[in-house]
């Protein structure tokens, strides 16, 4: 090669190249750059996908070499962050969400409950138009479900609001009027509506056959998944939508089923009780509750759907000046019967998905969220102990320091609030236990970790 031509010549253009795959390196994430670099995905380590044996969660592992598998039980501690792959959008914030699933896991915590839906025209909406993505958020999400997999955190995504923030039902409809379409203006044309109930459908296919841009694991073969949600907190308008909502749960998760076999599928309901069902009626916070088009036992009893889940709040579903004890005694209640009927009328595992109390303090110096989450704990502590349906819960919500604007009475940064972390990690420990009876040495050993860190406040 001549000298002078390859010091003229071909160093600058090095140098240029090196300029620029740094710069995509760096910033692909910001900036729409159309090299065809080759695309070198990150190494993930083995996690068993979950799997439901009537009442009880469990984890199938394969051997490779022995060609072998092994049954774990799972009764799960957890928490919601819905914020994840917002936060993950950008690289810069990326730490946050890290910080999130590390920490998580630190106090033992082994299931994430987060949105995997944003719909809308903003730039930080997932689905700008009806099948129409941003890539730069999936490849958030994308982030999300490698930094979970890599901490041994497996995650609930929910597919669509109920409710208006990020979109929810209201923005289906909306883009369904937009193109012409007659639709009615009642919320529930949600679940009766062709052209609506098809922009769903086209928006779960894009998720459940995604291929992780990081990964290269399509979502339907990814075991940090715990589940598939259909939608958050699903409410009827009028009790006369009842039988629109149950055809559509029942539509929606076969639909996902013929997307994906190995993945669960629950609704993401909040337990109340419909006006037929007469003797729990009572059991609901309010009278308001049994007009909402919902029921636990009849919604959940669906053939599709392989856990079913309940909310609590009973700070903001019961107003008035009620004393604390009122409350304390619905929580009670509540837990009970949800559980009592999943063991024995629906024969599915149930999992609160959300439990969400405030920080306030009681006259005798407790804190509010310490005295309704170990109620929560205990009960679900007593049916795991005797291999019934209760299978955990999922505080709402926990942040890290930075992460404020996403919070609300409910939701708090676990390790500033000492008594709190302490008592979820001993859930997070007993729990723990119960699923690593029977297991190897090196289970024991996490077990064991896991009570050091009661200690870390």
């Amino acid at each position: 090669m001549d000298t002078q031509w390859r010091d003229k010549k071909l160093y600058p253009a090095l140098g240029i190249f090196t300029i620029f795959f740094l710069l995509y390196l760096s910033f692909n994430d910001n900036f729409n750059f159309n090299f065809n670099f080759p695309h070198i995905f990150v190494t993930q380590p083995y996690m068993g996908f979950v799997g439901v044996n009537e009442t009880r969660f469990f984890i199938k592992n394969e051997n490779p070499k022995t060609q072998s598998l092994t049954f774990k039980e799972l009764y799960i501690n957890g928490w919601n962050s819905y914020w994840l792959m917002e936060e993950s959008v950008w690289v810069s914030s990326r730490f946050r969400v890290s910080k999130m699933l590390k920490r998580g896991a630190e106090m033992g915590l082994s299931v994430c409950r987060t949105w995997a839906f944003s719909d809308g025209g903003g730039p930080n909406d997932l689905q700008l138009l009806p099948g129409v993505f941003n890539e730069r958020v999936f490849k958030g999400l994308d982030f999300v479900i490698v930094e979970a997999r890599k901490h041994n955190i497996r995650l609930i995504l929910s597919l669509v609001n109920n409710l208006k923030a990020y979109g929810g039902t209201a923005q289906y409809m909306r883009w369904a009027r937009e193109a012409g379409t007659n639709v009615s203006s009642s919320r529930d044309a949600f679940f009766t509506n062709p052209t609506v109930k098809a922009y769903y459908k086209s928006f779960v296919k894009a998720i459940v056959t995604r291929k992780n841009s990081l990964s290269g694991v399509k979502y339907s073969e990814e075991p940090a998944i715990f589940a598939w949600e259909l939608i958050n907190e699903p409410r009827c308008e009028s009790s006369s939508s009842a039988a629109a909502l149950q055809a559509w749960i029942a539509e929606m998760a076969g639909f996902v089923k013929s997307l994906d076999q190995k993945h669960l599928v629950t609704i993401g309901l909040e337990g109340f009780y419909g006006v037929e069902k007469t003797e729990n009626v009572g059991l609901n916070p309010g009278k308001w509750a049994a007009s909402l088009g919902v029921d636990f036992i009849e919604n959940s009893a669906i053939e599709n759907i392989d856990f079913t889940s309940v909310h609590a709040y009973p700070h903001s579903w019961i107003k008035g000046g009620i004393n604390s004890d009122a409350r304390v005694d619905f929580l009670s209640h509540w837990v009970d019967s949800h559980i009592s009927e999943a063991e024995k009328i629906l024969k599915k595992p149930v999992l609160f998905t959300e439990v969400g109390f405030p920080s306030s303090i009681q006259k005798n110096g407790l804190y509010d969220r310490n005295i309704f989450l170990k109620i929560v704990y205990e009960k679900i502590y007593e049916s795991a102990k005797k291999k019934k349906a209760g299978a955990g819960a999922l505080v709402w919500q926990l942040l890290v320091e930075g992460m404020e604007r996403y919070g609300d009475q409910f939701s708090f940064i676990a390790w500033k609030h000492p008594s709190t972390y302490k008592l979820m990690v001993e859930q997070s420990c007993r729990l723990l236990n119960i699923s690593s009876q029977g297991l190897t040495d090196k289970k024991l050993n996490q077990k064991n970790h896991c009570l050091a860190n009661a200690s870390l406040i």
